[in-house]
């Protein structure tokens, strides 16, 4: 059956056109009951229980379905992901409204709906003959949604009582909307609110928890007294931001300070661009990444941003006049120039809640089921939930989702949503830090992994043709020990008219990731592999990243090579590129390359071909840096793991040989030469990556360092930077080198993806490349992926695609990989955190050399070169007598008593881990020289055992 609308619209050119919408309505779909007759086999996908006997209910003791509204589907989504929650009917109506809504939870519904033990059935109720509705006269879409939504119920109701004369089968009605639920129940549905249902299901009480709740009149404390003022409609934001009057941004919080924050304001105006707000008024329930619009106030009314620590320690939840007590601590007296512009939020655009990971801090009054949840991530307040579980969950790790934040309460309200497992598990702490940093790690859905080749899958006729055979060339890899994902491999070899030959050959993951599928969009969401200290979240499936496109030895693969003719100088004569199939001659270690080269005794074709490449990335690694090229240091440290129990047992700064630099040196002219040929091909969209100069006053710290050390250091040009840097050496202090490349890594911009028509401003600064993308690591990141495939249209080895010359879709999938990219950094860094203390924690208490990174005002940054490891020592401790501070911004130094201390002055720390906060475990250092009576600690303190509190304190005291 056909159903047709007709309307007129206007065009722009004044014209009027018809248009008509046509809507077809059908007999044929099922009921999704498995075992109803009158549908017979028309379900598609997951089915419903015949006799659905997992849940009893005190409401409705008979046999049922939930048929849920959009509202619920939107807010209780944490209830229906509930193994327990199974047997549910979801409406096309009310799936489109979701989608519309919110796309994370629409994904999440999709998910619970592929899942076939959870029994979800998709309904296509505006497709069913007898469950369509049309729109009335002067009725809105929303209540048209919502009839449609109780047709659908009453009908299933009505057709479940023809499956058997004795079936009491029912679908019951799960709706928060009052109006929606009397109207039901007048029509004679079964309608329940959600609460209502959760509590009659009396085999599960621990369902309750998982309730939002949403009035938030109904969740208003008891006294009732107004702490935040209003927030203003949407409607008068947005007139606001258009007239000028409010700023939009987005609110970051600090981590050092509860009461603290600052709006980056969106746009390109050079002033405001960031402004600073003060004061929990102020901030006026705003949370970490909301887009909120601010107000700025009065000139007279600006702050500086302060320098003091504070954290939300409170016990007692609604205390408001111990907050203003700590406001005053804030505005300290500063000179005019330190004043930022400040303000206040008069409204949220838009809430960027999460589900957030950390610990229950129990509340002290017996039988209370109100408690209040303390968020790993310090930026996030705390958040009072209900729970009947407070004993089994103190100590654990539980997730917790924000359900809102009323006018008259000092915290948000949430509701638990799960329990992660203990606090200092090793998997536990794993999931934490994945969640925390929004690193997809779930297992590759089907769907995904339907898109994998067949096994066993070889190389046929049809994968053979626009591609050159290579099998015949000495081609082998260089990578670290235990690399399985092998992307990269590399040939050298003489030609007749005595030039050089040279060969980068990259894994062709393009050629199994086909643009569009689910493979595809999983790789893309993803972004990137994320290397922790004992495990690898992939990009691409195993069968991908280990096997079918890892560049192993002794078995063709398919490549996609970059190949260039060099004189012996190094000098490019030739570029071309090639799909290829190679087979790689050997899979080399670092070490195992370097000791090929420098033997004395081998002489085979793997070996020759080494030195020749090693010869050469010499001289290409000389010139860059002739050009400007910076060589940067980070301390990058490296775990021996115990084979059993995976526990760090020994901790050191990773060892660099020559032969990193020779792989590093191809790799980086690979790159290069493929943005070039991009570029050239898709001026206005080739994925392109640059780094951009920082601007001078990042250097200010490491001019000021190296001038206390009677050094100089030029920071107009990169080239400049690199040449000081390499004058910048101590005969008497060797290390000194290493430091300044430390601190000047500290300096620089963060390198980003791009669109090359997005932007003019191409140049890599650290390279010192005017062009740069990346394309040697398919296996690992999405970005070279893209490449790959741009690369392929520019050589016409592959076609196009829609999306691959779209560059406001290539901007938007390169906001999303930086994203990824910064998340997996930050992932890695908390990874490597965490195996440090478990490392000092078997270790016990260490003293070792440090050197000063940075002075502030109460405390030096020391790194310690033994471990790579950087920490802070603090100079003032509660219940301790405060020193004689002196901080001396200009040089910059700090004085303690009668001992000053200079950026990169030599100091010996003691090391140990302070477990004395469950939630926020963390190395701890004190100075054991130079001694300064009072602050200095000695070297044996073995016996301190500082994993208690309580006893913590009374060593101070004694």
């Amino acid at each position: 059956m056909l159903k047709s609308r007709t309307f007129l619209k206007k065009t722009r050119a004044g014209g009027v056109m018809k248009i008509v919408r046509e809507h077809y309505l059908r007999d044929d779909i099922g009921c999704g009951a498995s075992g109803c007759a009158a549908c017979g086999g028309a379900h598609e996908g997951s089915v419903l229980e015949p006799q659905p006997l997992d849940r009893v209910s005190s409401l409705c003791p008979q046999p049922h379905y939930l048929l849920p509204d959009t509202n619920v589907l939107l807010h209780q989504i944490d209830v229906l992901e509930d193994p327990a929650i199974r047997n549910v009917i979801v409406l096309q109506t009310v799936l489109q409204e979701v989608r519309n809504r919110s796309a994370p939870v629409y994904k999440r519904i999709r998910d619970v709906t592929n899942n076939q033990e959870k029994h979800f059935y998709t309904f296509t109720n505006e497709h069913h003959r007898e469950t369509y509705v049309e729109q009335l006269q002067g009725e809105t879409s929303n209540d048209r949604n919502d009839r449609a939504i109780r047709v659908a119920a009453k009908w299933y109701n009505e057709h479940l009582k023809k499956m058997s004369a004795e079936s009491q089968l029912r679908v019951i009605f799960i709706t928060n909307d009052r109006k929606n639920k009397e109207k039901a129940v007048e029509e004679g549905i079964p309608a329940f609110t959600c609460e209502e249902y959760v509590k009659s299901l009396t085999a599960n009480p621990e369902l309750i928890d998982r309730l939002a709740c949403l009035s938030e009149e109904g969740n208003e404390i008891e006294s009732g007294k107004i702490i935040f003022s209003e927030h203003l409609p949407l409607s008068k934001l947005q007139q606001g931001i258009k007239s000028g009057t409010y700023f939009q941004g987005t609110f970051r919080a600090s981590r050092e300070n509860y009461l603290e924050a600052t709006v980056w304001v969106h746009g390109d105006t050079e002033d405001n661009k960031e402004i600073i707000l003060q004061g929990l008024k102020n901030l006026n329930r705003a949370i970490h990444e909301d887009i909120v619009a601010v107000e700025l106030l009065p000139k007279n009314q600006w702050v500086a941003p302060s320098s003091v620590v504070l954290l939300d320690e409170g016990q007692n939840e609604d205390d408001m006049e111990n907050e203003e007590e700590r406001e005053r601590i804030l505005k300290t007296a500063v000179s005019e120039k330190m004043l930022k512009p400040t303000g206040r939020v008069v409204g949220i655009i838009r809430r960027n809640w999460r589900p957030y990971c950390g610990m229950l801090s129990k509340s002290d009054i017996k039988e209370s089921r109100r408690h209040l949840f303390t968020p790993a991530d310090k930026r996030i307040p705390r958040i009072r939930i209900e729970t009947r579980q407070a004993s089994t969950l103190e100590g654990q790790r539980i997730i917790v989702a924000i359900d809102g934040w009323p006018r008259n309460s000092r915290y948000p309200n949430g509701h638990f949503v799960k329990n992660l497992g203990e606090v200092g598990d090793k998997e536990t702490e794993t999931e934490v830090l994945l969640l925390e940093h929004d690193v997809p790690h779930q297992p590759f859905s089907q769907a995904v992994l339907s898109f994998l080749p067949k096994m066993p899958w070889s190389i046929t006729e049809k994968d053979m043709k626009n591609r050159e055979d290579l099998r015949h060339l000495c081609v082998c890899s260089v990578d670290p020990p235990g690399c399985t994902d092998i992307d990269d491999a590399l040939h050298c070899r003489e030609l007749e008219n005595g030039n050089l030959e040279v060969g980068v050959h990259i894994a062709d993951v393009s050629h199994f990731i086909r643009p569009g599928n689910a493979l595809d969009q999983e790789s893309a969401r993803r972004g990137t592999t994320v290397y922790l200290c004992e495990k690898r979240i992939d990009m691409v499936p195993e069968l991908l990243s280990s096997n079918l496109c890892s560049l192993r030895s002794n078995v063709d693969r398919l490549a996609f090579s970059c190949i260039w003719e060099m004189n012996h100088n190094a000098e490019i004569l030739k570029t071309r590129f090639t799909k290829s199939v190679i087979n790689s001659k050997a899979s080399l270690t670092y070490a195992e390359a370097q000791m090929r080269i420098d033997s004395a005794t081998m002489n085979d074709s793997i070996t020759t071909s080494l030195r020749g490449l090693n010869k050469l990335a010499k001289i290409l690694k000389k010139r860059r840096i002739e050009n400007g090229a910076l060589t940067l240091s980070s301390p990058e440290v490296r775990f021996h793991m115990d084979s059993e129990t995976h526990d760090p047992i020994d901790l050191q700064t990773k060892e660099l040989r020559e032969t990193n630099s020779m792989v590093e040196e191809f790799m980086l002219l690979a790159n290069i030469s493929v943005a070039k040929k991009i570029h050239e091909e898709f001026s206005e969209h080739a994925l392109l990556r640059k780094h951009p100069a920082p601007p001078p006053s990042n250097y200010e710290i490491l001019v000021k360092a190296t001038k206390s050390k009677n050094l100089e250091i030029k920071t107009d040009t990169a080239k400049a930077l690199a040449d000081s840097l390499d004058r910048a050496d101590s005969p008497t202090f060797p290390y000194l080198n290493t430091l300044l490349r430390i601190l000047a890594t500290r300096c620089m911009m963060q390198a980003v993806y791009f669109c090359s028509g997005m932007d003019t401003d191409f140049h890599h600064y650290g390279l010192a490349s005017p062009i740069y993308t990346h394309f040697t690591s398919p296996i690992r990141r999405y970005a070279d992926i893209i490449v790959h495939r741009l690369l392929a249209v520019a050589i016409g080895a592959d076609c196009t695609y829609p999306e691959l010359t779209d560059k406001h879709k290539l901007a938007d999938l390169c906001k999303n990989l930086n994203f990824r990219h910064k998340m997996a950094q930050y992932a890695q860094r908390a990874s490597v955190a965490f195996h440090t203390q478990l490392f000092f924690k078997s270790k016990g208490i260490v003293s070792e050399e440090a050197y000063i990174l940075f002075v502030r005002k109460n405390a030096i940054v020391v790194l310690i070169p033994k471990y790579g490891l950087e920490g802070t020592v603090f100079f003032e401790e509660k219940d301790k007598p405060k020193p004689r501070l002196t901080y001396d911004d200009e040089i910059p130094s700090l004085k303690i008593e009668d001992t000053v201390f200079h950026i990169f002055d030599k100091v010996k720390v003691k090391i140990m881990l302070d477990s004395s906060n469950l939630q926020h475990q963390k190395i701890r250092m004190s100075l054991v020289e130079p001694q300064i009576p009072g602050i200095s600690v000695p070297t044996d303190t073995s016996n301190v055992d500082i994993s208690e509190p309580e006893r913590k304190k009374k060593k101070l005291q004694k």
